[in-house]
């Protein structure tokens, strides 16, 4: 398998991370590729019609996309526990969780882009501080609600990743929730996380 990825991006570590942890790492040629709204990556498109990764290549059926969908990919392939529990609360309670770390990280690239990336005469500050208000509440239910107790499952990969991206862009902090910065902590220090740094800048 032919991963499609980017050293830079939260969803495409979140892919990789999950394939470390499932046993399938040295099944997979993971290739950098360079992507933004504003740069077209011909390759890229070539197997995602949003021009984004994570794209899985696999040899015997079409590209799947994106990490959610790969992470659930990748969880039918391999011989150990499933990290997309299959039924009762624990699948929803996962899912939930997944689903929070990918809206966290969607909510950082977009306050990047009212802040940092979009030329300043064009910024709007309102919608900023909106992102910034969500990423807080967000930090705030991950304290008091999350269940960092559960057996490691996809939501903790997705979160996991999220929250290191975040640290890496100088985003808003979570660092002054303690149970939620000793859960990160911990699992950053995972053969996983350490096997996957983010590096690089965003070329537009």
């Amino acid at each position: 398998m032919i991963l499609y990825y980017q050293t830079h991006s939260p969803f495409a570590r979140k892919a990789l991370v999950f394939a470390h942890e499932a046993g399938l790492a040295d099944r997979l040629e993971v290739i950098h590729h360079e992507t933004s709204p504003t740069l077209r990556n011909d390759r890229v498109y070539a197997e995602n019609p949003l021009g984004k990764v994570p794209v899985l290549l696999r040899a015997d059926a079409a590209p799947i996309f994106d990490s959610d969908v790969i992470c659930a990919y990748l969880d039918t392939v391999h011989g150990g526990r499933r990290l997309v529990p299959e039924d009762g609360e624990s699948r929803w309670q996962a899912l939930t969780l997944q689903s929070v770390a990918q809206g966290l990280a969607q909510t950082g690239i977009a306050l990047r882009w009212e802040t940092v990336r979009r030329p300043e005469p064009l910024r709007y500050e309102a919608l900023g501080d909106g992102y910034t208000d969500k990423i807080d509440a967000t930090y705030d239910w991950l304290e008091t609600t999350a269940d960092f107790e559960a057996l490691l499952h996809v939501g903790h990969v997705a979160l996991a990743t999220a929250l290191s991206w975040m640290a890496f862009r100088g985003l808003p902090s979570f660092r002054d929730r303690p149970r939620l910065t000793r859960w990160f902590d911990a699992f950053e220090r995972r053969p996983s996380m350490q096997a996957t740094p983010l590096s690089g800048e965003t070329h537009d």
